[in-house]
């Protein structure tokens, strides 16, 4: 179990969090969040002994808000994680968009974040295949790379979802106006025939090579080379 946590510690990382957030890490200074907290910026450091520190401390809240609570994150793991937040959205807002920082910037915590997204999109997958649910898949890693990532958009690009939609991704009539669309188009599939498939298909079987110079009958010859400035 996490041990008890003090008052002012928890308002410090809550405030570093809402901050870190709103302004990312590098602008968000300690004279800032002490400043919003009502607290020293020696206490800070008292507390979390640097502002990197600090930052740790904020990851692992978040984490262990998100996924240590939860368990194993279902395949619509970002999904749940949104409607649930929904109920205190003063509380969790604030979470939910420092994680969408954290997912986008490199480091072990933030890989160690979206490989619990990734393992729990295959492990929805998987049951989905056994139940006869899901069509073949030519390759099932990007096939669970693709729906993690379409699964995190409205929490990683909530902005500009927000303005595509005219309301804020995170808003629950979004999300429920979100859902059948997304059935279809994973139901039914976005085209009405193959031709592009079988395109692409044959393109890929096929690719051209860069040019030889070996003559007009090379398979791997422009066909329409540049012609020399005269």
């Amino acid at each position: 179990m996490r041990s008890a946590e003090s008052p002012t510690r928890a308002r410090i990382r809550d405030v570093a969090i809402a901050m870190f957030a709103e302004r990312g890490y590098a602008e968000a200074s300690l004279r800032d969040i002490a400043r919003e907290a009502d607290v020293s910026a020696a206490l800070i450091l008292h507390h979390f002994g640097s502002k990197d520190g600090l930052r740790d401390a904020c990851d692992a809240y978040v984490v262990d808000v998100f996924v240590s609570n939860k368990g194993h994150l279902a395949g619509t793991g970002a999904q749940e994680i949104i409607r649930a937040s929904l109920a205190d959205r003063e509380r969790f807002m604030p979470l939910v968009d420092y994680m969408a920082r954290m997912l986008t910037t490199a480091g072990p915590v933030s890989d160690s974040l979206f490989d619990e997204f990734l393992g729990g999109t295959r492990r929805l997958l998987e049951q989905q295949a056994a139940a006869g649910m899901l069509r073949p898949q030519d390759d099932m890693d990007v096939t669970v790379a693709t729906m993690t990532m379409y699964s995190l958009a409205p929490v990683l690009l909530r902005h500009h979802l927000s303005r595509a939609l005219g309301s804020d991704a995170l808003d629950d009539e979004v999300l429920r106006r979100l859902t059948m669309p997304i059935l279809e188009l994973y139901t039914h599939g976005l085209y009405a025939d193959d031709r592009l498939l079988e395109a692409a298909r044959a393109a890929l079987a096929h690719p051209v090579g860069p040019r030889s110079d070996k003559g007009e009958n090379d398979p791997n010859q422009d066909p329409d080379p540049p012609h020399a400035a005269s």
